[in-house]
């Protein structure tokens, strides 16, 4: 809008820009709220970002693993790493699955493990798919649709993955495969760093943003938002508008609305459920740690869903050039037992899961923090 010579006025609840997307930041350690890469197929997307960050904006290499029996896999798939690590029995057997579901496939795709068996075999759904997917969702792969696992891990099949293993990053009818992408950019200073800047070039133009502003009531009448009013630290005022552009939680949206709606409207909108999310970012020796950008942890018997390494994004994330920041990524529900833990208890979960996993070097974690982000996914 201020491109086009339109001002506009930000209402940012949080007295933070970015939502999900922001840098967390103490003591100097900048983290994500999990990992945000930069990657679009959109040529106008790429050119504002690199318009708004300039060389601040960073091509970085990409390194994923997950871990899975105690071993680290290549994520992408490079097919004598999987061979290797999982024996050739395991692989027999992975081959036999895949061959049974093209041959017999589940003709009523209901559910996300159906969806996945019949594109990668049982084994591998069990392998690579089952158990970080229950823990980012929290209910089971059976009560997840198939038609969100087909947007999900969309362009992705096994064929496709081995390709890009042998011959490099994969495609589809010229494109690159998302999910096998080798390198993204990544701002200098994390994610937050976008948003930040993205700010500061909207004030000097002549638009507000206002923090800590949280939208109560949406008033409408004639199919149009009119006025809405604002809670400021307990002060409301209500102000006119010309246009909204609303990226509240959906439910939040519809609730603000006045008049309300019907109440089959409010129904649906309560009807939607969200993953609330915390990261435990723990300091550690950089040479105690692992190169990754970040490992996904298939491992049922651990409460962590994936983990970052922040020097690896960017170096600049880290103060001290001979530390590292880990975050650890914990999917929960608003309330639940992780949740209400308190921070010491969080950071004492982390480091034993880390030392657990082997993941770092027993004793090398000198400090941690927590940062809760309810909300950030909705189910």
């Amino acid at each position: 809008l201020q491109k086009l010579g339109r001002s506009s006025l930000v209402l940012e609840a949080d007295r933070v820009v970015g939502g999900i997307s922001r840098t967390a930041e103490h003591k100097g350690y900048r983290f994500d709220v999990g990992g945000h890469r930069f990657f679009t197929k959109v040529p106008y997307v790429q050119e504002l970002w690199e318009e708004i960050l300039g060389e601040e904006f960073l091509t970085r290499p990409r390194l994923s693993r997950i871990y899975y029996r105690e071993k680290l896999f290549d994520y992408p798939l490079r097919p004598v790493n999987a061979l290797t690590g999982l024996g050739p029995v395991e692989a027999v057997r992975i081959g036999l699955s895949y061959a049974r579901a093209r041959l017999f496939p589940h003709r009523d795709e209901r559910n996300f493990e159906e969806w996945v068996t019949n594109r990668f075999g049982r084994r591998l759904f069990e392998i690579f798919f089952k158990t970080y997917t229950e823990k980012v969702w929290g209910m089971a792969c059976t009560e997840i649709s198939a038609e969100w696992a087909a947007q999900r891990i969309k362009d992705l099949d096994l064929v496709a993955a081995v390709r890009a293993a042998l011959f490099g990053a994969g495609r589809k009818d010229g494109e690159v495969i998302t999910t096998l992408i080798d390198e993204f950019f990544y701002p200098r200073r994390g994610p937050g760093q976008m948003w930040e800047a993205c700010t500061e070039r909207l004030r000097a133009a002549g638009s507000e943003v206002l923090l800590g502003a949280r939208v109560t009531r949406m008033h409408h009448e004639g199919g149009r938002i009119r006025r809405v009013t604002v809670d400021r630290d307990g002060v409301e005022e209500t102000l006119e508008v010309d246009d909204v552009i609303s990226s509240m939680p959906l439910p939040h949206l519809v609730r603000s609305m006045d008049p309300p709606p019907p109440a089959e409207v409010l129904d649906a909108a309560n009807g939607l459920a969200f993953r609330d999310f915390l990261t435990v970012a723990l300091v550690v020796p950089k040479d105690a740690g692992f190169p990754d950008n970040w490992i996904y942890i298939h491992a049922p018997d651990v409460e962590v869903g994936r983990v970052q390494n922040f020097r690896s994004w960017s170096p600049e994330m880290v103060p001290d050039p001979d530390m590292t920041c880990l975050g650890l990524e914990y999917f929960v529900t608003e309330g639940d037992e992780l949740w209400t833990s308190s921070d010491d208890d969080l950071v004492a979960l982390g480091t034993a899961e880390l030392e657990r996993l082997g993941l770092v070097t027993e004793g090398s974690v000198r400090e941690g923090f927590v940062v809760r982000m309810p909300k950030s996914y909705p189910m």
